[in-house]
């Protein structure tokens, strides 16, 4: 146990972790000249093109070291905050985190909020700085930052670059002299934290793990103790490159295992696996069940497509075992899906995979929060309201409180108004504002999460012109003013353009949603009202005027009778036609009210 070292790195995106990941790699010989290539543990088209981790990974490598060989175990972590419930797993794996920070980017949000996580497990963290090798890099400015964060001192931050491969043997050297070994009892009863499942479509749901107490032996009978189930464990392992097969897996190692479950459901990251006949008696804290946080309708675009959409949707679970989704019907759209994702990139991602790996077209409706909704009969009790269509009659509404989030962010001080006037925009409200150096500051928000679902992001990045990083982390919920702004098209109600927004707002984003209607439905033989409404209250009205022809042309000359008559014709026709056609929305109507403040 002493020579085994189990490590994780934490970064901002794009600090060059997976790069990093590769250069470790190279030096421990851990992967052979065939096998190389860029950013080796993403395997996900998706993760290459966009440059980010969404799955995290482990690989373990050997590395010989004045005359004994080591075994480093390194846990990768995914790098965006919808994801922080696994970094948050993959961290409690580890002993030891590398902290890289960009030299030319210094320290950002996602930087600060993974070392917090880090510090609360009491993980040694050695600071690496990357891309020394820039034009652009400053890297006495940027260790000195990282120094005032850390409290540590200036010679224990190791320049690198993982391009070029400078600075790998000091890393190398300082995970195996810096990072403790793992502690823990082989004789003790079997605990091992489950921080990891990926599904092989041959095997099955693979689990990875790292063994706190204890041996796993292979054959024997493991039970996983927030779901209560026991599974034989029918293959074990450690994870090079490939899977290599073991018989038994000690205390401090992490490995895999193999049961044959196929429904990753099963399989809660966090869990703790245990011996059927011999087993622990106290689980390892943290786990808790993901909670989804951003809720929206995918609708098939073409209504036959149902039944494949909800088999590609089953197949996608497998792999993402923190989707969520029931089935709902609106009746705009027909039959689909309301689901539950992790955070607006989760979301993204799941509906960029159902298009690339299953050819399914689709409409996502407007993106919304949980809420709480309390009735006046029985104040206490909570209905969970997901879907805006199931908010109580407003007459019958006690209270309803929506989640809060505290968010974080980074910038430097020239855009501090831009920022603060956004964030107070959203209905934030300013905790506190740290300077980390002298033009960085670090300004704390309590605010709504249901606000940042949309454009939050982008806008960021524009009012600070990409300077800013920004990272948040729920604090539970708060009663807030909170109304259904419906849209009504041509006296129809359409369900799928429901949202629910706070009061103050709600004039405003009704107007806003009928002009970018009246702008993209096509016209009509009829005039078409477009009307924005609280309850049976209409708040805003635009309307589609309808396309004229011209029935008084054949008419030249004569009595003015004549044309009376043809024009009340068609002033009849009209309304015939307006009872009975109805409107089609287009798909791009849908998105656009996303994108309201373009």
């Amino acid at each position: 146990m002493k020579n085994i070292r189990n490590f994780c790195i934490i970064a901002h995106i794009d600090h060059g972790k997976s790069t990093l990941a590769d250069r470790l790699l190279d030096a421990t010989g851990s992967v052979t000249e065939r096998e190389k290539q860029d950013q080796l543990l993403d395997n996900m088209d998706l993760e290459r093109e966009r440059g980010i981790t969404i799955k995290s990974h482990a690989i373990q490598m050997e590395y010989p070291y004045q005359g004994e060989t080591y075994i480093l175990n390194l846990i990768d972590t995914p790098g965006h905050v919808d994801f922080s419930y696994e970094v948050s797993r993959s961290i409690a794996a580890c002993e030891g985190a590398l902290l890289v920070v960009d030299a030319a980017q210094s320290i950002q949000a996602q930087t600060i909020s993974n070392l917090y996580l880090a510090l609360e497990n009491d993980l040694e963290i050695i600071p690496v700085l990357n891309k020394v090798d820039l034009p652009s890099a400053n890297p006495e400015e940027v260790t000195d930052d990282i120094v005032d964060l850390l409290g540590c001192r200036p010679e224990e931050v190791i320049p690198a670059s993982a391009k070029t491969g400078l600075g790998i043997e000091d890393i190398l050297k300082a995970v195996i002299e810096r990072i403790p070994a793992p502690k823990g009892d082989p004789e003790a009863p079997l605990q091992a934290l489950v921080f990891d499942s990926v599904y092989n479509p041959f095997r099955g749901v693979e689990t990875y793990f790292r063994v706190m107490n204890g041996v796993i032996r292979k054959g024997q009978r493991v039970k996983f103790m927030a779901t209560g189930k026991v599974y034989d464990a029918d293959e074990i392992g450690t994870l090079k490159l490939h899977q290599v097969p073991k018989t038994s897996i000690a205390a401090g190692d992490v490995g895999y295992l193999i049961t044959g479950v196929k429904d990753a459901r099963e399989i809660k990251v966090g869990d703790t696996i245990t011996s059927a006949e011999k087993p622990t008696t106290e689980a390892i804290s943290g786990f808790e069940d993901v909670k989804p946080m951003v809720f929206a309708g995918i609708y098939p675009v073409d209504t036959e497509d149902y039944e494949e959409l909800r088999n590609s949707m089953e197949k996608l679970r497998l792999n993402d075992a923190s989707l969520v989704f029931t089935p709902e019907s609106s009746a705009a759209l027909g039959f689909g899906f309301r689901c539950g994702f992790l955070g607006m990139l989760h979301m993204e991602i799941v509906q960029e995979r159902l298009e690339r790996e299953f050819d399914m077209t689709v409409i996502t409706t407007v993106p919304n929060v949980s809420y709480h909704a309390y009735t006046k009969k029985d104040p206490e009790a909570h209905i969970i309201v997901n879907n805006p269509s199931d908010l109580p009659d407003p007459t019958t509404l006690d209270r309803v409180e929506e989640p809060y989030i505290k968010a974080t962010v980074i910038t430097k001080s020239d855009f501090i108004g831009n920022v603060m006037s956004l964030c107070i925009d959203k209905r934030g409200q300013i905790t506190n504002q740290t300077y980390l150096t002298q033009d960085r500051v670090e300004l704390n928000f309590d605010m709504p999460l249901a606000e940042i679902v949309f454009d939050f992001y982008d806008r960021l990045k524009t009012v600070s012109k990409g300077y800013a990083s920004f990272d948040y982390s729920p604090i539970g919920m708060r009663p807030s003013k909170l109304v259904r702004v419906d849209i009504l098209l041509n006296a129809q109600m359409v369900d799928a353009l429901s949202a629910l927004v706070h009061a103050d707002n709600a004039y405003h984003i009704g107007k806003k949603m009928c002009e970018k209607l009246k702008e993209l439905i096509p016209r009509q033989q009829f005039d078409i009202p477009i009307q924005a409404a609280i309850g049976a209250k209409i708040i805003s009205r635009e309307t589609i005027k309808a396309l004229r022809k011209d029935v008084t042309a054949k008419c030249y000359g004569g009595d003015i009778s004549r044309k009376r008559k043809l024009l009340e014709k068609q002033k009849k026709g009209k309304k015939r036609m307006r009872q009975v056609g109805n409107v089609e929305i287009p798909q791009q109507a849908f998105m656009a009210v996303l994108k309201l403040n373009d």
